[in-house]
Parts: C-alpha cells; sequence; structure tokens
C-alpha cells in the first residue's frame, strides 16, 4: 500500500523567508518515489549531523512526518524550477530508501506554516 499519503492544501500560503535555503530529498517506497523539501533551519532543528541523518533519525523516532512534495514547475518568466506542490505524509515504516536529491534548477521555499 502507498505509504504516501498526500494531504492537499488549498491555498500556498506566504513565502518561508528567502534567506533559509530547502534541501531536496528523494524519498522511494515500494510503489513510487517523491521528492520532499525541508529547510535547513528545520534540518538544524533535527539534529547537528549530516542532513540525511537528521531527517532519517527525526522520522524514525516521529514514525511520521508531514512535508512539502516538490515538483518541477514553470515561474511567470516561464524558467524552470522545483516549487512545492503539496503536503504529504511519510511514514517511517513504509519507506525502502531517503537519499538526497541534486538538481539543476532553483529550489523556492516552501510556505510558512
Amino acid at each position: 500500500m502507498l505509504a504516501l499519503a498526500a494531504l492537499a492544501i488549498g491555498a500556498m500560503g506566504t513565502a518561508a523567508h528567502a534567506s533559509d535555503t530547502t534541501k531536496l530529498f528523494k524519498v522511494v517506497s515500494a510503489r513510487d518515489e517523491i521528492v520532499v523539501g525541508v529547510s535547513e533551519a528545520e534540518l538544524r532543528a533535527y539534529g547537528i549531523g549530516p542532513d540525511l541523518d537528521n531527517l532519517a533519525n527525526r522520522l524514525v523516532a516521529a514514525g511520521q512526518m508531514s512535508l512539502w512534495q516538490y515538483a518541477v514547475s514553470r515561474g511567470p518568466d516561464g524558467d524552470l524550477r522545483q516549487a512545492p506542490l503539496r503536503r504529504v505524509a511519510l511514514f517511517h515504516n513504509d519507506l525502502v530508501r531517503l537519499e538526497p536529491y541534486a538538481t539543476p534548477l532553483p529550489v523556492l521555499p516552501a510556505p510558512a506554516p
């Protein structure tokens, strides 16, 4: 069964602080894979280790997390970018792999909670 339950959010809300960089991670389950974004501030709050370790440890400790799913979209100027798509819930017991995701595209910050 798909472990990623999409929690659609109607309005994207206000943009997060521009100085806060968003890191992308690929989340792989038995059925599919998605890209999620986590701000550097959130990653630092999870621990002092490497970003991937901080996120993985937080997910295991919490059992589940809600994060922003990211996807390629076009900006008003027509340029491609990675942008928040919707909130998703991740369940640690259904994940196969979590890995950093590199992209040549600019990454937009997620809306503030």
